[in-house]
């Protein structure tokens, strides 16, 4: 097939500049000795595949690496994106609807008993009960407003933490750092990284200290918002016959609420025990999240799809119990080193007695990972070694030249050949670990940590399923074909991802009109109109907490708070004046122009990575509508703006 331009081509130096950029940026999508062995050993490929897949053999050592050495691991890279790559793209997947329905079964709370509507007048509607709404309503009721109303799909708070309870499920991102309001709230996370059964409770502490539990209406979807000129409210309506109205709406919809399941053939005609993940069986597996043992394992075939973050934390967590386990795998993950620990206490009251102490070590890591410099490195983990934060310090070393494209995609080589040099110091089968073994660029996908993953495949019963990026074939009533060949399965898990592709209109699944009956999708039908992201023309009152139009973060913890504090910024101040809160043409147009010139292309890049969800499975979308700047300056930015009264959104 026909390749696009590659970002990484050394003689095309303004194109490999562009690179530079989009692997600074792509931090946003995301989170030593070298070892040459991962270079060396041979890699099983299809008969097709020989022709066209470079020798490893032929990759000299990292440390004699030039550009036209470099060439081999992009070929290398390229053959692996394209056996990927299939012509449906983000359609290869299904919705949890019609006769998949069940997969999306709220498992964790009983039936919501039957009520009556809700006719009432408030003051805001949230839409949304995870941490973006949780914090959106703490940071309205620091605004002086009395009656807020979550609404969520859930029957409890905390959002993709109330859903995702499978096995081993915890935070990927310091604990310390994640959990929003910690130093406000209060509490001791036990560990680096904290369980999700902790970070849920954090949730429900948070909901708690600020009453939000008082008109929330959970099991309940807005289905409509509708904006009154006469009135200035919004006219809300959802799924139970609910008909209120309330002066503020707030979109806060999170990316992982809707699970999303692989469109295998077959899949609705497996006889045995099946479901994702993040509705995680107990019924059938034993066990729950306090008492770690799986005794509805023992005697059975278990294959998990899918080999992303859930599933590097779920397989070491369950292999012990499972009679057999099947890992089937598309495209590994990097598997980097985790280490995590308990809190000590000791520590714990050394580095929190300072205000502002959890701030200070937030932007300490955003820094870091975004490639910028710092005095020290207070949170010391392996997000803040990514292959990134490598290259500007080989580009200021000076040891590789003054090309920033060249630094950059050294340091990235050198990064991914230690996580093949790790597998294969881990795994003892050598074609397992030559399988488990990625081969792409190291933010293509969102780096996974684990010291127990890999460990895992030496375990008997436990059997790496490769199907060299093409996927599960088939699925028949008692098992799963792969390359023609049936492998039984009594329980089949689904570590599949959920759908995060969805338009940033369309995400909450309301339909939402502003000023004149204007639905918010025809309004952003070429690309979001926003002032900062947050709030749009002809929309008054209505405050979004989405990715568009301005930065995202590996840290999503981070972005919630600093959007939430804007949010109540913006809400305390109409309060007071009696205003709206609505953009002028001018702020909006203004704004647009700050995106389109801070914009990082990462196109090109991205059209290069093995397909995902980073890339919409290898279609990337052309229009880029984040803010080009890392979330401190984008604070800096919104911390100024407020500072200057805001006039430009707030309207008599």
């Amino acid at each position: 097939m026909q390749h696009p331009v590659s970002p990484y081509t050394a003689n095309d130096h303004t194109t490999n500049r562009c690179a530079v950029r989009a692997i600074q940026a792509l931090e946003l999508n995301v989170v030593v000795c070298l070892n040459a062995r991962c270079l060396t050993q041979e890699q099983p490929t299809s008969d097709e595949d020989d022709a066209r897949m470079p020798d490893p053999r032929s990759i000299p050592a990292t440390e004699l690496w030039s550009p036209e050495d470099l060439e081999t691991i992009r070929a290398r890279y390229r053959a692996e994106r394209d056996k990927r790559l299939r012509p449906d793209g983000t359609a290869q997947y299904l919705q949890t609807a019609d006769e998949l329905a069940a997969y999306a079964d709220d498992p964790w709370s009983d039936p919501p008993a039957a009520r009556e509507p809700v006719t009432d007048e408030i003051d805001a509607v949230v839409l949304g009960a995870g941490f973006s709404g949780l914090l959106a309503g703490a940071h309205l009721r620091k605004a002086g407003l009395s009656r807020i109303r979550l609404v969520d799909t859930a029957g409890g708070v905390g959002g993709t933490w109330y859903w995702n309870r499978y096995p081993g499920v915890a935070c990927d991102i310091e604990s310390y750092i994640y959990l929003p309001l910690l130093e406000e709230v209060g509490g001791m996370p036990s560990r680096k990284y904290a369980p999700g059964w902790e970070i849920r409770q954090h949730a429900e502490r948070i909901a708690e200290h600020f009453d939000l539990g008082r008109d929330a209406l959970l099991h309940t979807a807005v289905t409509s918002l509708h904006w009154d000129d006469e009135l200035s409210r919004w006219h809300v309506r959802t799924d139970h016959g609910d008909a209120f109205t309330a002066r503020y709406a707030v979109i806060s919809s999170g990316l992982f609420g809707s699970p999303k399941l692989p469109g295998i053939p077959g899949i609705d005609r497996f006889e045995g025990r099946a479901f994702h993940t993040s509705r995680w069986d107990y019924d059938c597996t034993g066990g729950s999240e306090d008492v770690r043992e799986y005794p509805g394992l023992r005697d059975k075939r278990v294959a998990i799809v899918g080999t992303g973050a859930t599933s590097i934390q779920v397989v070491p967590t369950i292999a012990p119990d499972c009679g057999e386990l099947l890992v089937v795998q598309r495209t590994p993950s990097t598997v980097d080193r985790r280490d995590d620990r308990p809190t000590d206490p000791d520590w714990w009251a050394e580095i929190t007695k300072e205000p502002g102490w959890q701030r200070v070590r937030r932007d300490n890591f955003i820094t870091l990972v975004t490639g910028g410099a710092a005095g020290e490195d207070l949170v010391q983990d392996q997000w803040t070694d990514t292959a990134p934060v490598r290259g500007r310090k080989l580009l200021m070393s000076g040891q590789r030249g003054t090309d920033p494209a060249l630094a950059f995609e050294i340091a990235d080589h050198q990064k991914m050949a230690e996580m093949r040099a790790r597998v294969g110091e881990i795994v003892s089968d050598s074609r397992t670990a030559t399988a488990l073994q990625p081969w792409y660029r190291h933010l293509c996908k969102r780096p996974c940590f684990s010291d127990s993953y890999l460990q895992t495949f030496n375990r008997d019963n436990v059997r790496l399923v490769d199907t060299d990026g093409h996927g599960v074939e088939r699925i028949t009533p008692k098992g799963i074909v792969v390359a023609g060949t049936e492998h039984p399965v009594d329980v089949l898990i689904f570590g599949t991802g959920f759908e995060v592709g969805a338009d940033a209109a369309t995400r909450s699944g309301a339909d939402i009109r502003g000023r004149a009956g204007l639905p918010l999708e025809k309004y952003w039908a070429n690309g979001a109109r926003t002032l900062h992201g947050a709030t749009s023309r002809g929309f008054p009152n209505l405050i979004q907490l989405v990715s568009s139009r301005n930065v995202v973060s590996v840290n999503y913890g981070h972005i919630l708070e600093d959007r939430a504090e804007h949010l109540g910024a913006m809400v305390a101040e109409a309060e007071k004046r009696s205003a709206l809160i609505e953009p002028t043409e001018a702020a909006e147009s203004a704004w647009s122009a700050t995106i389109s010139a801070k914009a990082i292309d990462t196109d090109a890049f991205q059209a290069e990575c093995t397909p995902g969800y980073f890339n919409e499975e290898g279609k990337p979308r052309k229009r880029n509508e984040r803010y080009g700047g890392n979330p401190v300056e984008f604070n800096e930015l919104i911390r100024h703006w407020i500072e200057d009264g805001m006039d430009d959104v707030l309207s008599a």
